[in-house]
C-alpha cells in the first residue's frame, strides 16, 4: 500500500500511509484509537474505497470493488466489531457466502463438516453448530468470526483485535493457528492494543499515528517503550497506578448465587474502596454473574446483600437507584445507542440534573457532557456527534462516563478496556483507582491477565459457574491464574 489517503467529510482518516506485508509473515499494525488502522484495513479488504494511493497484491495492481471481491482475491478480514448474522446458526455464519451446494440446494452435511473443522482448528469443536449465533456469548461469537475467516484459505488474513474477548488459553490457541498459517505462506496483519501479544506473535510492525505511517521495523529488535512513544508521541510511564486504596467494610455480599444456566453457585464479598478482579475461561460464568447481580438475568437461588440489607431480586432500574452500575462487555449491542449523540448516550439514564417541570435542558445536558468528554479525553467532533461514528476506544470511554455521571458507588465492569489503546487504558486504570480511593466498590471482569494483576486488590477465578479460588493480587501469577481456570492443581505459592 503506497500513499493511501481517505477523508470522511472534514475528517482526514488517512493522510499518506505506506504499508508493506511480506509473504508468510505476521505484521503488527499498531496505533492509538483513531490512528487509522481499521480504516486502512477496510480499504485493503474492499469495504471502503481510498481517495488516493496505490495497492498491490503479489506484485500486481489491486483495487477491490467490494469485500467479496477482496475475499475472492485472497484477502480475508476479522473485524473488531463482530460482523455476524445473529439469527443464523453457527454453521450458517461460518460458511456464509461459501456454502457447498448442488442444484441450488445447500449440502447441509458438507456445510456442517466444513464448519466443524474450522472450529476444531481453534479447539472449539464442541460449539453447537445449530445454535443461533445471537444466543452465544461475545467470546464465543468471536471464535465463530475467526473460524469463518479461516474457512476461505486466504493469502492474507487481517485480524482486527481478534483476542479482545478471548481468554489467555484461547489466545494461545489462536497464536498456534497463526504459526500454522505462516508455515503455509499466509500473511497475517495483526491489529491489537495488547502490545505484549504483538511482541509474542509478530515478525515486523508498523506504527500509525493520526493517519500517517510513523515507523516500521523488526519486532524483536524494538523495545516496547519505543513503540509506545511512537504510538502516543510522548512517554508512557506508570500505565498501572500505584495501589493506595484501603478496602473497608463489605458493600456487596453474595452467597449461593445461582442463575438459570450460570452461575451455579457464587460466594463473593466486594468491599468499599476495593477493586476485585474476576478471571476465568470462556463459559466460566463471569458475565452471567455480572448480569444476575445487576438484575438483567433471573436469580434462581442465593442472596445478594447491599450494605447488609437483602437486595436479591431487583430490576436494572432499581439497581441504578441503589447505586450499582454495569458496563456490558457487548458495547455495540447492549452498551450504547449507536445512532444517538454522545450527550444522549452519556446522560440518558440520569436526566434529573437537567430536568425542570418535565422538560430537559439541552444546554445543561450538553455542558455536563462536555465536562465528561474533557475529563475522559474523548476524541469527538462535539456532544451532538453520533456515538457510532467514534472509534471503539472513545465509545468505551462514553459508556464508562455514563456510570460516573450516574454517580454509581458499585461498578461492575465487564471487559472495560476491550478495544482500547494503551494510552486510553492507562487513563481508565487511573480513573478506576481514583474511584476506589473515593470509596467506590469495583468488580473488574477481564480476560487480560496483566491488567488484572496490575489493577486489582484481590482476584477471584471462576470455573464452571463457581468461584474456584480467591486471593490477594500479590499471591497470584499469570501461570497460576490459568491453572486454576483450567481446574489444574496450582503450583506452590511463594
Amino acid at each position: 500500500m503506497k500513499g493511501v489517503q481517505k477523508r470522511f467529510g472534514a475528517t482526514v482518516a488517512l493522510k499518506r500511509v505506506d504499508l508493506e506485508i511480506l509473504p508468510g509473515e505476521t505484521h503488527a499494525l499498531i496505533g492509538e484509537n483513531g490512528a487509522g488502522k481499521s480504516t486502512l484495513m477496510k480499504t485493503l479488504s474492499g469495504a471502503i474505497q481510498p481517495d488516493a494511493g496505490e495497492m498491490f497484491l503479489e506484485g500486481r495492481p489491486f483495487n477491490p470493488e467490494s469485500p467479496s471481491h477482496a475475499r475472492e482475491s485472497g484477502i480475508a478480514m476479522i473485524y473488531q466489531e463482530l460482523n455476524l448474522a445473529p439469527g443464523l446458526s453457527v454453521a450458517e455464519n461460518i460458511t456464509l457466502g461459501v456454502e457447498p451446494s448442488k442444484w441450488g440446494w445447500v449440502k447441509v452435511g458438507e456445510r456442517d463438516r466444513m464448519a466443524r473443522e474450522a472450529l476444531e482448528t481453534l479447539h472449539h469443536g464442541d460449539l453447537p453448530l445449530n445454535t443461533p449465533v445471537g444466543s452465544l456469548s461475545i467470546a464465543e461469537q468471536q471464535i465463530v468470526e475467526i473460524a469463518r475467516a479461516l474457512l476461505t484459505s486466504p493469502k492474507a488474513l487481517i485480524m482486527d483485535e481478534p483476542t479482545s474477548s478471548l481468554t489467555q488459553v484461547d489466545v494461545q490457541n489462536l497464536f498456534r493457528v497463526i504459526e500454522r498459517l505462516k508455515a503455509n505462506g499466509v500473511s497475517v496483519i495483526y491489529i491489537s492494543h495488547f502490545l505484549e501479544e504483538c511482541q509474542q506473535v509478530a515478525d515486523r510492525f508498523t506504527v500509525l499515528r493520526d493517519g500517517e505511517t510513523i515507523a516500521t521495523g523488526l519486532m524483536d529488535d524494538t523495545p516496547l517503550d519505543q513503540i509506545i512513544r511512537w504510538m502516543v508521541g510522548r512517554e508512557m510511564k506508570d500505565i498501572y497506578p500505584e495501589k493506595k486504596s484501603q478496602p473497608g467494610e463489605v458493600a456487596v455480599k453474595v452467597r449461593g448465587l445461582r442463575g438459570k444456566r450460570k452461575p451455579s453457585s457464587v460466594d463473593l464479598d466486594l468491599k468499599k474502596g476495593e477493586i476485585l478482579g474476576l478471571a476465568g475461561l470462556i463459559g466460566s460464568g463471569r458475565t452471567e454473574t455480572a448480569r444476575a447481580l445487576f438484575g438483567l438475568d433471573t436469580i434462581e437461588a442465593g442472596v445478594v446483600e447491599l450494605s447488609g440489607l437483602d437486595k436479591t431480586h431487583r430490576t436494572p432500574g432499581q439497581r441504578l437507584g441503589e447505586g450499582m452500575g454495569l458496563l456490558s462487555e457487548n458495547r455495540k449491542e447492549e452498551g450504547l445507542l449507536l445512532n444517538l449523540s454522545l450527550a444522549d448516550n452519556l446522560t440518558l439514564t440520569h436526566l434529573k440534573p437537567f430536568t425542570r417541570w418535565g422538560w430537559v435542558s439541552s444546554k445543561k445536558q450538553n455542558e455536563a457532557t462536555e465536562s465528561w468528554i474533557k475529563k475522559l479525553q474523548v476524541k469527538a467532533a462535539g456532544v451532538g456527534q453520533a456515538i457510532g461514528e467514534l472509534s471503539g476506544g472513545n465509545q468505551q470511554k462514553i459508556a464508562i462516563g455514563r456510570l460516573l455521571h450516574h454517580d454509581a458507588s458499585i461498578l461492575i465492569l465487564d471487559e472495560p478496556t476491550r478495544g482500547i489503546d494503551v494510552g486510553s487504558k492507562a487513563q481508565i486504570y487511573h480513573l478506576i483507582h481514583d474511584l476506589a480511593e473515593s470509596g467506590a466498590s469495583i468488580l473488574f471482569i477481564s480476560s487480560y491477565l496483566p491488567e488484572l494483576l496490575g489493577v486489582c486488590d484481590r482476584i477471584a477465578v471462576m470455573r464452571k459457574g463457581e468461584i474456584g479460588d480467591l486471593r490477594p493480587v500479590e499471591d497470584w501469577t499469570e501461570h497460576e491464574l490459568i491453572q486454576v481456570a483450567l481446574g489444574q492443581e496450582t503450583a506452590t505459592q511463594s
